[in-house]
């Protein structure tokens, strides 16, 4: 089940979601502050793109990452979060995209702090 549920994601908004990432991420590593978030944005990215079967694990932040997902919220990450939100809420306006609307609520909350998760 997780095969064709993965499937359908790619089709329907998957990759769209991994190439915004993969760019975001391109982008946070132009800069040498960046670069936690870009290589956390690469493994969100690979996540998006399959995340039927994949795991997240929160992991406590503190110092100068907590900073520094402070300044990716501001900068970029609430418009990723309200631009996932607003996906989710389309594929929840029916049944059969509820499942995926969940995901993309889980992916919000994700991509408004990258440096508080472990991808599994």
């Amino acid at each position: 089940m997780k095969t064709l549920g993965n499937i359908i994601w790619f089709v329907f908004g998957g990759l769209f979601w991994a190439i915004e990432s993969l760019i975001a991420g391109l982008i946070c590593c132009i800069t040498i502050i960046g670069i936690p978030v870009g290589i956390q944005l690469f493994k969100m990215a690979g996540f998006v793109l399959w995340p039927f079967g994949k795991n997240v694990k929160e992991k406590k932040v503190t110092g100068f990452k907590t900073v520094i997902n402070i300044i990716w919220a501001v900068i970029g990450g609430l418009a990723s979060a309200v631009g996932y939100l607003l996906t989710g809420l389309l594929f929840c306006i029916t049944i059969i995209g509820i499942p995926f609307g969940k995901q993309y609520f889980k992916m919000a909350r994700f991509i408004l702090t990258p440096l508080g998760y472990v991808f599994e």
